[in-house]
């Protein structure tokens, strides 16, 4: 904090936009918080003096969500998908541990949410998280609140953050 890393790059935007005809549809800035995305275009906009709400200026996932709403038809999804947060997916959960009678004491929603995510960010799918836990008990059960997890998110149109990043990709 403080180093001047949104100084620097929201000078370069302006420059390559003012001197060096960029257009500014043209380039993309991409930062983790919403907070930094808000202050990085309201410094361009400052800067340049005009409206830049076209500008891909953003969180990696408010990019993953703008790129997705365009074309995620390609991957079976109508582009008014629904986003589960923390909550939504907790309950999506919950519904699945009961269709599956996996018993509270042995599993919770956020432990199976927990693995299910670094499944998705290692790319493992959920045939294959099936496949490479079937020997094991635990794993397999929590490989099938997996798929029963993303066959019901689907049914719902619907992703979770994850799903933002893995998806675009």
């Amino acid at each position: 904090a403080g180093s001047g890393k949104t100084r620097v790059v929201t000078g370069k935007i302006a420059y390559l936009i003012e001197e060096k005809n960029v257009s500014p549809y043209r380039i993309l800035a991409i930062t983790f918080t919403n907070k930094a995305a808000k202050e990085m275009k309201d410094r361009v906009a400052s800067q340049l003096g005009r409206n830049i709400d076209g500008m891909w200026i953003s969180t990696f996932h408010a990019m993953c969500v703008r790129i997705l709403r365009s074309d995620i038809h390609y991957l079976g999804y109508d582009k008014n998908f629904a986003i589960y947060d923390g909550a939504d997916q907790k309950t999506l959960m919950k519904e699945c541990m009961k269709e599956l009678n996996l018993r509270k004491d042995m599993y919770n929603p956020y432990g199976l949410l927990s693995r299910i995510s670094a499944w998705k960010n290692e790319g493992t799918d959920p045939d294959s998280a099936m496949k490479d836990n079937f020997g094991d008990f635990h794993g397999r059960q929590t490989a099938e609140a997996y798929r029963l997890y993303e066959k019901k998110k689907r049914e719902n149109n619907a992703l979770d953050f994850d799903d933002l990043l893995v998806k675009t990709v």
